[in-house]
């Protein structure tokens, strides 16, 4: 399974698997489908909903690991 960093584009791993899908509207990304956030980095989307960028990371690659 691939290792999702905070330069993990977030179409990619929206590509990779569609149920992490919840965990950017959790932290109150609601346009997913929208061309410019499916090409930001987990890093940029972050600082804009000011989320740390670090615990989503964790908590993708947790979902992706228990799948």
């Amino acid at each position: 399974m691939a290792q999702i960093t905070k330069e993990t584009i977030i179409g990619d791993v929206l590509d990779l698997d569609e149920t992490t899908a919840p965990f950017f509207l959790e932290m109150g990304m609601h346009c997913l489908g929208c061309p410019s956030s499916r090409g930001e980095t987990i890093e940029q989307a972050c600082a804009v909903h000011e989320v740390d960028p670090d615990e989503l990371v964790e908590k993708l690659n947790a979902h992706l690991a228990n799948k």
